[in-house]
């Protein structure tokens, strides 16, 4: 029995990982609660730890739930201007191409890669190729 659970949770990991390791928060998530899981209960802890970490990163964003007020302040300490956006900012809207001025994320908000702007005084996470939003800081 439990090593048909520790299969199952194998094939799990292994299949759902790489279809969610596009956000940030995902492959932290999944090697904090691997790390977690590994100290707390062997391999088979970091197995189960792993995969749901990375389901509670990819729910938590880019910058986690502890982060986000400390890089709100951040951004209204720096005073970035703010783009006026027309249309309403979700996750996954995609800014302009000109106009929009992007700043990178410090190195104490563990997002390397992204960047961030404020649009319609929201401060945004971005991913800079594609200039999609991927997260908003409220």
């Amino acid at each position: 029995m439990k090593k048909a659970i520790l299969l199952t949770s194998i094939v799990a990991a292994a299949l759902a990982l790489p279809l969610a390791a596009q956000a940030q928060g995902t492959l932290r998530g999944a090697a904090e609660g691997a790390e977690e899981g590994g100290r707390a209960a062997g391999p088979l802890g970091a197995i189960v730890g792993g995969t749901v970490g990375a389901a509670v990163g990819t729910v938590q964003g880019v910058l986690g739930v502890d982060d986000r007020p400390r890089f709100r302040e951040y951004v209204i300490r720096e005073r970035r201007p703010s783009y006026v956006y027309r249309e309403e900012v979700r996750v996954g809207t995609v800014l302009p191409e000109s106009g929009v001025t992007y700043y990178e994320v410090p190195a104490e908000y563990r997002a390397p890669g992204y960047r961030y702007t404020v649009i319609n005084e929201r401060p945004v996470i971005v991913e800079p190729r594609t200039r999609r939003v991927v997260q908003i800081i409220d």
